[in-house]
């Protein structure tokens, strides 16, 4: 037989003595739409992953392996066990990113949270004690945009100026280390080299954040003492820039150094305690100390928690496989590090506040 192909039809030429063309008809609707539909990537459970991303035994399904950027990209939207990874962090960054620019660019515009702190605060003031009323004003003013200032700031009666670029290295630290979580648990899918090097560039964030967060307050703590913010800033900078050396090696970025990634981060952290004790006694008449030390004290037990999570992988250890698309351990530990990250800007603004007032004298500049 003689098959002649055309759309949809096939031509078969028997081989009789009449020569009669006999017709058959196929359909190729089924294979067109094979063709112009989308593959949609399945997920796998934990004993099907390639040995590069069996990380965490305690989460057992839906997890991304070797899919394309652009399926990568657009599982932003499907629901696995890297979706709130991905969103609790994404999250934070658009949330630094408008107090940048609301800092930045100043806006005279009432929030709501604020008339609704004010006049809460106003009833309350007859049942609380002073300082619990400092810390609820303290939070006001995290949500006070109008309260806002320029990037420096002249101090009446005083040639002192209070330079604003430690606060947006802050900021722009913390946008950076939330943002580079986001992308390495969105991508992190794609291929094993990709996958290497987010991990890499999510453990230098995490180390560039400790960093920033120093600059601010050491240095509106020490403005009048400028030597040792030389020190300390230093000091930080030194440990950040070994931890980041020590990050970028491919087998440390391993599940198995896990522990000793933490250790590094905690040793960072602490490395804190010794510019805050030096402030407390050089800064000891400081009015805004104590709801200073208050958010300080929020942000450190924030960060030392999600890391007792993170190195513990409770609650997924107690129950595997329950807490496979929410409620494991790397996702309390990204709620707990935005937590973190919003009292030390909140602590950040008491410090502005108290120099912008008082600059290096013991009474307000008024």
């Amino acid at each position: 037989m003689n098959y002649i192909q055309t759309r949809g039809v096939v031509k078969r030429k028997c081989i009789e003595t009449d020569q009669t063309l006999c017709f058959t008809h196929i359909s190729t609707n089924m294979s067109q739409h094979h063709r112009n539909t989308p593959k949609r990537y399945p997920f796998l459970s934990f004993w099907e992953l390639p040995d590069y991303m069996k990380d965490n035994e305690y989460i057992l399904r839906y997890y991304r392996a070797n899919w394309p950027l652009k399926q990568a990209l657009f599982s932003l939207f499907r629901w696995h066990n890297e979706t709130l990874n991905v969103w609790t962090h994404l999250i934070g960054f658009f949330l630094f990113l408008g107090l940048t620019l609301a800092n930045l660019m100043k806006p005279h515009v009432v929030d709501l949270l604020q008339l609704f702190s004010r006049s809460f605060s106003s009833g309350a003031e007859k049942n609380v004690s002073h300082n619990i009323k400092d810390l609820f004003l303290g939070t006001a003013l995290l949500f006070d945009l109008k309260n806002q200032v320029p990037l420096t700031i002249q101090l009446e009666s005083t040639t002192l100026v209070v330079a604003r670029w430690p606060f947006f290295v802050f900021l722009a630290g913390s946008m950076f280390c939330l943002l580079s979580s986001s992308m390495c648990h969105l991508f992190c899918c794609h291929s094993h080299d990709l996958n290497l090097f987010l991990w890499r560039m999510d453990y230098v964030g995490i180390v560039v954040m400790i960093i920033t967060s120093f600059f601010p307050q050491i240095y509106y703590v020490f403005l009048c003492q400028p030597h040792w913010q030389i020190i300390y800033l230093a000091g930080i900078t030194a440990m950040g820039l070994f931890t980041i050396g020590t990050m970028l090696s491919p087998t440390l970025s391993t599940g198995k150094y896990r522990a000793f990634r933490a250790m590094l981060f905690c040793s960072m952290g602490l490395f804190g305690i010794v510019p805050a004790i030096h402030a407390c006694f050089v800064n000891w008449s400081n009015p805004r100390r104590n709801i200073t030390l208050a958010y300080e004290s929020v942000m450190a037990l924030s960060y030392l928690t999600g890391t007792l999570f993170y190195v513990t992988r409770i609650p997924e250890r107690w129950k595997p496989g329950w807490f496979d698309l929410a409620g494991h351990s790397h996702q309390i530990f990204h709620v707990l590090v935005v937590v973190g990250a919003l009292a030390h800007y909140a602590a950040t603004l008491q410090m502005l506040d108290w120099r912008d007032s008082y600059g290096c004298d013991t009474v307000p500049r008024n």
